[in-house]
């Protein structure tokens, strides 16, 4: 029995050493011990202590065994200390996951470099592996390579990787290209209120896919015969709507029109790969789209997504709330000028070095420098737009930039049904937020921090909000349960504490 139990300890080990990319070898040297030790461990075939476990779990980031449930991540914040140096924009969440998807339009071999090593990427990895999909990250765990079979297994698919990811609905449109029907498990993601996928339903029945809802499942059928004969015009502006239709219109044998396209970063970076896949689209940038779609994708492809102005905008945010001097290096500009200019309004002092190009040879990035500054409240509300305008996901961070400044700031985050309303946890950590209604928050500034604990609110970007707050507060705070921050940032913790922060990650024993 205990040889078992070695067997199945082992077998864990080696899962989570390979899902990080590391060889033997590396976790060896992580361990201070040998790589012949470490396979011995694997194989099951050497006992193992309690302490070597929980040494072999925090070199790998994973939970290798747990008493009853597996334990959640939590960090404890020691505040009011001030970041300095500079620190790099990482690649784009949101590109990433779409590429993935992307990925199951190429026969061939696709590489991706930097990917973002987050728990979005890991569910929708576990998912493509689940259907027969080959992924191994490359060049010291920094790149991604997706080898698709020559037919997926859809039956197999991992339906509880699937369900804790809002991004699965964007496999329909590659996937309606190579099965005449198949299952997908309703799309999760965060606690954000009901968002109907109609918008999706509307523009994929013109390529002939028909979707019925059931028992937590889509149910979907393919009619070959069916193909757009107009313009798709979508009924919602929205990132996720536009990359299925494109992942549809890229594999349809003709040229696909899309009107009221998203225009965002995310939507950018995914019409330079199906360029780059031999896809033709013209009007990037802009909300109309044609696409030249070609009906095979056989091709081995290298491709950099661009970085991510969310996060740029969370260590922009970080700067300010700590009243701290700190280059953020790596800014994709054109996606932040709304921001900036809010920002400018409200008296933040700062510079920003000449443009260049990032890696993808597309997208313009900037260095810049925020200073410490006294900010005035702006007079019009903060709420979001489509792209050219303030970035939806980018609103939270102003409720933590209003708090510090002069004065009363409304803010309006008419997207979402919830999201507001977490905003108001900073209340627990000294803020005054007045929830008006659903989608209003009435911020009043300047506030005098506090530390508390708490627990992580169920969406990302208000979660990480509370997180910057607590930096910025005198004291110890605890944040609990930090699985949504680790959905959307690689890292965050260690390199928030490598610009002169002190976060400690623990977890219950």
């Amino acid at each position: 029995m205990a040889d078992d139990y070695l067997v199945r300890i082992g077998k864990l080990i080696r899962d989570a050493r390979q899902h990080r990319g590391w060889t033997q070898t590396q976790l060896a040297e992580a361990l201070g011990t040998s790589q012949s030790a470490v396979n011995r461990i694997e194989r099951g075939n050497q006992n193992i202590s309690l302490e070597m476990i929980a040494r072999i779990g925090e070199a790998l980031d994973s939970e290798i065994v747990s008493l009853g449930y597996a334990g959640p991540m939590h960090l404890r914040v020691v505040g009011g200390r001030r970041l300095s140096g500079s620190i790099d924009v990482k690649t784009s969440k949101n590109a990433c996951v779409a590429l993935l998807c992307a990925s199951l339009l190429n026969s061939g071999r696709t590489v991706l470099r930097r990917v973002a090593r987050i728990e979005e990427v890991y569910r929708l990895l576990e998912v493509l592996n689940s259907i027969g999909v080959r992924t191994r990250w490359i060049n010291d765990g920094v790149d991604l390579e997706i080898v698709p079979p020559a037919e997926l297994n859809l039956a197999a698919i991992d339906a509880d990787a699937a369900r804790r990811t809002r991004s699965i609905i964007m496999f329909l449109g590659p996937l309606l290209h190579r099965l005449d029907r198949f299952m997908l498990p309703y799309a999760g993601g965060c606690d954000l209120g009901t968002r109907t996928v109609e918008p999706h339903m509307i523009a994929l029945r013109r390529f002939g896919l028909d979707i019925a809802a059931t028992e937590g499942q889509y149910h979907a059928v393919v009619d070959r015969s069916v193909a757009p004969d107009r313009p798709i015009v979508l009924t919602e502006r929205g990132d996720t709507v536009t990359e299925n239709a494109l992942l549809a219109a890229a594999r349809h044998d003709g040229i696909t029109v899309i009107r009221n396209a998203s225009s965002n970063y995310m939507v950018q970076d995914l019409c330079f790969f199906l360029e780059a896949l031999g896809v033709k689209v013209d009007g990037i940038g802009t909300t109309t789209l044609t696409v030249h779609g070609v009906p095979t994708i056989d091709v081995d492809v290298d491709y950099s997504p661009s970085e991510d102005p969310v996060e740029a905008m969370s260590l922009v945010a970080a700067a300010v709330v700590t009243e701290s001097e700190l280059t953020v290096r790596r800014v994709p500009i054109e996606f932040l000028e709304i921001e900036l200019a809010v920002l400018e309004e409200m008296g933040l002092d700062h510079d920003r070095t000449p443009e260049y190009f990032a890696d993808n040879g597309r997208t313009r990035l900037v260095d810049l420098t925020v200073r410490p500054s006294k900010l005035e409240a702006p007079i019009d509300k903060i709420h979001p737009m489509p792209f050219p305008g303030l970035n939806i996901d980018n609103v939270p961070f102003f409720a933590a930039i209003a708090a510090v400044a002069q004065g009363k700031t409304l803010i309006h985050d008419w997207v979402y049904d919830n999201r507001a309303i977490y905003l108001t946890d900073l209340n627990r950590l000294g803020g005054r937020l007045q929830l008006l209604d659903p989608h209003r928050v009435l911020v009043e500034g300047p506030t005098r921090w506090r530390a508390a604990e708490m627990m992580c609110p169920p969406a990302l970007r208000p979660a990480v909000v509370v997180l910057l707050a607590m930096m910025a507060a005198e004291g110890t705070s605890v944040l609990r349960n930090v699985y949504v921050i680790n959905r959307g940032y690689e890292d965050l913790a260690e390199r928030l504490n490598s610009i002169g922060a002190q976060i400690e990650i623990f977890r219950d024993i």
